[in-house]
């Protein structure tokens, strides 16, 4: 079965008012296109579920897309702050949020709970921790071994999920490969699924390395071909993370009305993907093209 589409076509296929929506990819493999197209379409009071909070998460929230935030780690890569974020939860300017916050490790365990079609998960490292205190989602149950009691966590099943990968067949046979976060539990738990990737290859070439696959095409709904739809993330083997637009972008969110003008030009004011990048610039893309580095036998001093 062909599962391939447009981006636009499978957001507004799947995505619908006040869901819960996971994007994730861990500083790699991140959908950024794919919540651009939620704010071109103009969702609203969705929760967003991202277990390390980035860049998209300030452009969701000045664009009135967002209600909550499900996560751990937020911040701006190694820029700097996410200040609609801060404005948001600090001061309630323009608006409050709901964040219900969680270490990396418990976000880990909602989604597995979630994919394995548990009510909830057991993790050991919220001992002495604060978050016990400031999440009333975070609980403890009486171990039926007659050990200590644990702290629990729910499970966390998104009505849709959005990941980004390297490659996939038509039929929705998901393929990546460098740092993999919670793509393929965040997948499994969630009743929906949206995959975009560099490339829609044939299922030779999928079947011809089995092993890189992480998501069946059983658990995807929609694949989309969506070249250097993670920037300014990095996709391994395609291109690298886009430091500059970071930097960037921590001065420009300082300023609300800076920032949603970028949004009007950049992101309401495209068609699609591939107008955002064109709008780059086609030398853009030099310095973060990613070198050969070819594996090549070393002399150490000892025997050759």
């Amino acid at each position: 079965m062909d599962k391939s589409t447009t981006l636009s076509e499978a957001v507004a296929e799947h995505v619908r008012d006040g869901q819960i929506v996971a994007i994730e990819g861990f500083g790699h493999l991140v959908p950024v296109a794919a919540a651009h197209e939620i704010i071109r379409q103009g969702f609203r009071d969705l929760t967003l579920a991202r277990m390390t909070g980035d860049v998209l998460i300030d452009q969701l929230l000045a664009s009135d897309c967002l209600k909550g935030v499900i996560g751990s780690f937020v911040g701006n890569s190694s820029a700097g702050s996410l200040h609609e974020l801060r404005r948001r939860v600090e001061n309630s300017d323009p608006a409050p949020l709901d964040l219900e916050e969680y270490s990396h490790g418990g976000m880990v365990c909602r989604y597995l709970a979630g994919a394995s079609k548990l009510p909830f998960y057991p993790i050991n490292s919220y001992r002495g921790s604060d978050l016990v205190a400031l999440n009333g989602r975070i609980r403890s149950v009486t171990d039926p071994y007659g050990g200590e009691e644990i702290h629990v966590v729910p499970a966390l099943n998104p009505d849709v999920t959005i990941i980004h990968a390297q490659r996939a067949d038509r039929a929705g046979n998901i393929q990546a490969w460098g740092i993999l976060g919670v793509q393929a539990e965040a997948a499994f738990a969630a009743r929906k699924v949206i995959v975009t990737v560099e490339e829609i290859v044939d299922d030779a070439v999928i079947r011809s390395d089995p092993n890189r696959t992480i998501v069946p095409s059983h658990a995807v709904d929609a694949v989309v071909h969506c070249p250097r739809g993670a920037h300014p993330h990095s996709v391994q083997g395609y291109y690298d993370r886009d430091d500059g637009f970071s930097r960037r972008w921590s001065e420009l969110a300082r300023d609300p009305r800076r920032l949603r003008d970028w949004l009007q030009a950049n992101i309401r004011g495209t068609r699609d993907h591939g107008e955002y990048i064109a709008r780059l610039g086609p030398d853009y893309w030099d310095r973060l093209e990613v070198e050969a580095a070819l594996s090549v036998p070393v002399n150490y001093g000892g025997r050759k």
